[in-house]
């Protein structure tokens, strides 16, 4: 069933719109709770941009299906939003018992990662990062930190050896590119590394996330397996680099957090918080369809038409409802991470992440700050995620033979253990 529009489209996808977002979705929310929009060139879906309403979707599994096979025909091959849409034997596009068979793997096998371990592990890879640019006083904070950190950290949480992350940043990064060889190249490379994970987990189970997925008593097939894999690691990096990115923005800019960057974890939860709510990563995705024609907060949406949240919008809602103290700090009722049973099933894990990934950096680079105002830091168009184009900071370089604790020294916070080392048992050689 073809959307049409009751009134112009807003556009989400042009440099306008990644410009000034809360534009766009002041003029949605003026169509009322439900809107339309422009989410890729040719590609129209209404879209909700009220809290209550997204809410009464997110929970309502009876009503709406997650399958996007039947709409797929009207979405161009090549149009950017494809890959993220396309449907795959995942728990993103499945409904009903089907979603909790497969949700149940994810969250029982997450389920038994200790948050120190994972905590430790997020220290490591941010120091191998850290000792790239450490001592040259400059660095973009996107490109050379949080973009690559997730996917480090998840390379080793699905027990693949380091020099696997470097593939795994490599291939992601090449299926964001323009240019349409570099994201075939990418595809390749990151179904090779899907590949050679499952064939060695399947060989030799390990401490890790597919040893437990292969093992679970739900009995995924190997296709199975490997599409939680992908849809792990898809729906986990970018919006993890993203908070990450999002959350320094903050801290980096704001005169609140000024003296408090390596006084704990409450300030950087603070900027966590307020990045979920403000500047959620994940800014408009969720795509659902009526299972028959209904009338949906006034607005009348045949079956089968694409309707997508804006997770941005709802958490920015002026009549939300949900109190707000200027920072939020503390509430967690935002739906950056989604609600109802389609709500992402590592939340705890990827809040875990990004705090530690930014204490680390700013225990070891405690005069950070932005090499240019905020106000001129730009974010990359698209609909689907708030991602900036980059973050350049600056601080006094640390030399690598300096006294004390450095990125090339092992610190006092800093473990002994490392529960996915070889060593340690967690990669088998």
């Amino acid at each position: 069933m073809t959307l049409i529009p009751a009134e112009a489209p807003v556009s989400l996808h042009g440099a306008e719109h990644a410009a000034n977002p809360q534009r766009s979705y002041e003029r949605l929310r003026r169509q009322g709770p439900v809107g339309v929009a422009e989410v890729a060139p040719g590609v129209v879906v209404s879209i909700v941009t009220d809290y209550r309403a997204a809410l009464d979707l997110l929970q309502d599994a009876d009503t709406w299906t997650k399958d996007t096979r039947g709409w797929l025909p009207q979405v161009p091959e090549d149009s950017p939003i494809r890959p993220l849409v396309e449907w795959r034997p995942s728990l993103f596009f499945a409904d009903g018992e089907a979603h909790a068979h497969l949700r149940r793997v994810i969250t029982d096998s997450f389920g038994l990662l200790d948050p120190h371990d994972v905590r430790t592990l997020t220290f490591r890879f941010a120091d191998t990062l850290l000792q790239e640019f450490a001592d040259t006083g400059t660095v973009d904070l996107v490109g050379q930190y949080a973009q690559q950190l997730p996917l480090m950290v998840f390379n080793a949480l699905f027990g693949m050896p380091d020099e696997e992350g470097r593939r795994l940043v490599w291939a992601l990064g090449a299926m964001m590119d323009s240019d349409p060889k570099m994201q075939e190249a990418g595809g390749q490379s990151f179904g090779a590394y899907l590949e050679t994970l499952y064939r060695t987990k399947a060989a030799q189970r390990g401490h890790d996330l597919t040893s437990w997925f292969i093992d679970h008593p739900n009995g995924l097939s190997q296709e199975e397996a490997v599409n939680q894999i992908l849809i792990t690691l898809g729906a986990g990096n970018e919006p993890l680099g993203n908070l990450i990115a999002n959350a320094l923005v903050r801290m980096l800019s704001d005169d609140r957090y000024f003296g408090t960057l390596t006084t704990g974890s409450l300030p950087i939860q603070h900027a966590i918080d307020d990045a979920l709510w403000h500047d959620a990563p994940l800014a408009n995705f969720s795509v659902h369809f009526p299972k028959k024609d209904v009338t949906f907060h006034g607005v009348r949406i045949p079956a089968g038409s694409p309707v997508m949240v804006s997770y941005a919008a709802a958490n920015t809602c002026p009549h939300s409802g949900v109190p707000t103290d200027g920072y939020r700090s503390g509430n967690k009722a935002h739906l950056a991470f989604a609600a109802g049973p389609h709500a992402c099933p590592a939340r705890d894990v990827a809040t875990l992440i990004a705090t530690a990934a930014i204490e680390r950096l700013l225990t070891y680079l405690p005069d950070i700050e932005l090499a240019v105002p905020a106000g001129r830091l730009t974010y990359r168009p698209g609909a689907v995620h708030r991602t900036l184009t980059a973050l350049p900071a600056r601080f006094t370089p640390l030399a690598p033979d300096a006294d004390g604790a450095t990125p090339w020294s092992r610190s006092p916070s800093r473990p002994e253990r490392d529960p996915f080392s070889p060593a340690a048992g967690g990669t088998p050689a």
